[in-house]
């Protein structure tokens, strides 16, 4: 890009736009600005802009946009990748008498109006997801128009078109076929705060698709304002003490981030039973939640909002004063994107990093997360080769692979021409499809050095760099030089120690066993088409109850231990993540496998005590009368170490455990529903022992014991076997929820 400055009748015409976005009579272009605002208005340039978070790059597209709009230019398509994001840019720019709408899941009903308003001439910005683009309905009706009507293209956060990014969306590289579309001399804008060289050069590669230049600016990613540290805490307990003692300390209102969903409302949870005025976001809140949140912390309304990667880009509130993370990111890149919503328009604000022992177990799902597998690519195109549409529920029963990544799969397959999206669901295209195991191997590669190069980030003081430099040079930033503020450069600026009275009570909190398992009561569509001839709802005759479990894996206290004890005999448990890809809800959790030793050991006592304490606060309409151990074949003494101790703790009788019949169930947790069920049908079954002992019984409740609950479908089959053998009720127990 040109850094020529405007001609002086554009500089005021942008000047009086500036200050009108701002509110601010007296505002002034940052250094740059002014240039960029010109290379797109008066010479219709194509250009990459890579600078810090708060630098203003919004500024640059909405002045733009105003300036082209007076010249008579059409409305500017703006590719968005968050809903809250969304919301920021609209509300900025009616301050400047920009009409700026949005088209996204969050105002379907608004839809018709939108289109009558583009169809008028009376909008000025039109955001849209990228996922937008791949919608049929929006494909065909209003993408043609703008494209041709098109006065400036805009994608924000640009870093996510790359597979190399932090924050890869497969929907992101229909941008480069959208490029090839815009009529000769349309200005693009490209903005991102967090793209190191490899991804710049990805991306300027992409957007000079068809051999147009692209010039590329790039500033200092440092952040004055910015006071970084790194507290190692032992324990998860000891984690969450530290940060109930001490969040009341930490200047102004801030953000809480967690890896996990199940850690950000156990965290939530802790913080205000501490007297802390905090909430919990994630993307499990509907929208309307998630406004209400958002504003509570822009408006000081709460301390903190202890949140996922839902709460990321693009949220904006300029005076945060802090961001504290309970277990690392991924990369240095990621960690400096979500620390970079602090100190926007503050002197000083305090960023700081608590990591934990099982960050790299969650980590190891990151490195692929994007990344399609051959063989559930090769099931789903050989399904599709009879030109139908295949709706998501019916492909579910050709590849075993959850529906989170079996959409993502599917995205991947979209971008890349083999499928595409239509009404009723997915169309194979006919175009062949070949699997680039090289590519997703060296993006594997890559992503496990950024891996490393957090763990080198979250060293202890007296062992590490600058911390502001070393993401600076993650960055490939040439002005990285010791900041002289963080806990390197000027000594710890944060307490370390854990007051009693804090880590009693997180102890408390964390030692409380106990969370629902919710039955089954649905069939997983297209199970008949793998040979299990069931349907709609499960009769009420064959359904469990609602049963608990001592912990989910991804919980704080005893969800750390139980992920433990259950290890992983290579299938392995799933933590809930946030990760981005979903149609129109990037903010969807993902379930991860993390690895771990297996293991199988009879239970210790302090285990049994979790059990009962469980097992007497369950409200059962009906106390069981005798207790069943589901068969294990990788932890069997565990198991029925279990369901014996239960039964003389609740002084009920062990009724046996039930029979593995035609090998017993094939598969393992991480599929989807289709297959698990077909996994385990009529491969659980009562035998004669258990048949008598339940005849003498009669039709009584009882207690159905297991391991780990995943899929859920194990217990559902046995508990259906059981109530067909007699029992009136069967109260599902298990250790572990994996979700």
């Amino acid at each position: 890009m040109s850094t020529a400055a405007p001609t002086s009748e554009l500089a005021a015409d942008a000047l009086e736009v500036l200050r009108e976005l701002t509110g601010r009579p007296d505002a002034a272009f940052r250094e740059g600005q002014d240039a960029a605002v010109a290379a797109l208005v008066e010479r219709s340039e194509r250009a990459l802009v890579v600078q810090r978070t708060g630098w203003g790059k919004s500024a640059v597209y909405f002045v733009s946009t105003a300036l082209l709009r007076r010249r008579g230019a059409g409305p500017t398509l703006l590719v968005s990748p968050l809903l809250a994001l969304m919301r920021d840019q609209v509300a900025a720019a009616a301050r400047a008498g920009i009409r700026a709408v949005e088209i996204s899941s969050a105002n379907a009903t608004e839809w018709d109006d939108v289109a009558q308003a583009l169809a008028a001439d009376e909008v000025d910005v039109l955001l849209v997801s990228p996922e937008r683009l791949t919608n049929p309905r929006f494909r065909e009706e209003q993408l043609p128009g703008l494209v041709a009507r098109c006065g400036l293209l805009v994608v924000d956060e640009a870093h996510c078109v790359s597979d190399w990014g932090h924050d890869f969306r497969p929907d992101y590289r229909r941008i480069r076929d959208l490029l090839g579309t815009l009529p000769a001399g349309t200005p693009v804008l490209a903005t991102t705060a967090t793209a190191n060289e490899r991804v710049v050069a990805d991306v300027a590669e992409q957007l000079g698709a068809g051999g147009v230049g692209v010039t590329t600016v790039r500033g200092p990613l440092a952040r004055d304002s910015l006071r970084l540290g790194v507290l190692r805490l032992p324990t998860d307990r000891a984690r969450l003490a530290w940060l109930a003692a001490h969040l009341g300390d930490l200047p102004g209102s801030g953000i809480v981030y967690t890896l996990t969903v199940s850690a950000a409302e156990e965290t939530a949870s802790l913080l205000r039973d501490a007297g802390h005025d905090v909430r919990a976001y994630t993307g499990r809140l509907d929208d309307a939640d998630r406004k209400d949140a958002e504003e509570a912390l822009r408006e000081n309304r709460v301390k903190a909002l202890v949140a996922t990667s839902a709460l990321g880009m693009g949220f904006d509130k300029p005076d945060l004063g802090f961001v504290v993370h309970l277990g690392a990111p991924s990369s240095p890149v990621s960690y400096y994107q979500q620390v970079g919503r602090a100190g926007r328009a503050v002197e000083h604000a305090d960023v700081l990093l608590l990591p934990g022992p099982e960050d790299l177990a969650i980590w190891q799902w990151f490195a692929t997360s994007s990344m399609p597998r051959e063989d559930h690519a090769a099931a789903v195109l050989s399904a599709m080769a009879d030109g139908k549409a295949w709706s998501v529920a019916r492909l579910e029963t050709v590849a075993d692979v959850r529906r989170s990544r079996l959409e993502l799969l599917l995205k991947v397959l979209a971008v890349d021409g083999a499928v595409e999206r239509v009404q009723g669901g997915w169309r194979s295209t006919g175009r062949p499809w070949v699997y680039d195991g090289d590519r997703y191997a060296r993006v594997a590669r890559t992503r496990e050095a950024e891996q490393r190069a957090m763990i080198a980030y979250a060293r202890p003081v007296d062992e590490a760099r600058c911390r502001m430099a070393f993401l600076q040079e993650a960055l490939d930033d040439p002005t990285a030089a010791p900041c002289g503020r963080c806990d390197v450069c000027a000594g710890p600026w944060y307490p370390t120690e854990v007051p009693e009275g804090a880590a009693d009570a997180a102890s408390a909190v964390l030692d409380r066993p106990g969370v629902e398992l919710a039955p089954r009561a649905q069939w997983p569509t297209g199970a008949d088409r793998l040979g299990v001839s069931v349907k709609g709802r499960i009769a009420p005759t064959e359904q469990l109850d609602p049963g608990r479990a001592v912990a989910r894996l991804t919980d704080l206290g005893w969800g750390q231990r139980l992920r433990t004890l259950l290890g992983d005999d290579g299938v392995g448990g799933v933590v809930d993540l946030e990760a981005p890809g979903l149609e129109e809800d990037p903010d969807a959790a993902f379930d991860v496998p993390v690895r771990r030793a297996s293991s199988d050991v009879p239970p210790d006592e302090e285990l049994l005590r979790a059990c009962a304490r469980v097992l007497g606060a369950w409200d059962w309409a009906e106390r069981p009368t005798g207790v069943v151990a589901v068969p294990s074949r990788r932890r069997p003494r565990l198991v029925t170490g279990v369901a014996q101790g239960l039964s003389r703790l609740g002084r009920l009788p062990y009724l046996g455990e039930l029979s593995l019949a035609q090998g017993g169930p094939t598969g393992g947790p991480g599929g989807n529903s289709a297959f698990r069920l077909a996994g385990v049908w009529q491969r659980l079954v009562v035998g004669p022992e258990l048949r008598a002992r339940l005849a003498e019984l009669g039709p009584v409740p009882v207690l159905l014991v297991d391991d780990l609950a995943d899929s859920r479908w194990t217990m559902t089959v046995a508990g259906r076997e059981l109530r067909l053998a007699g029992a009136s009720r069967v109260l599902p127990f298990a250790l572990a929820l994996t979700a």
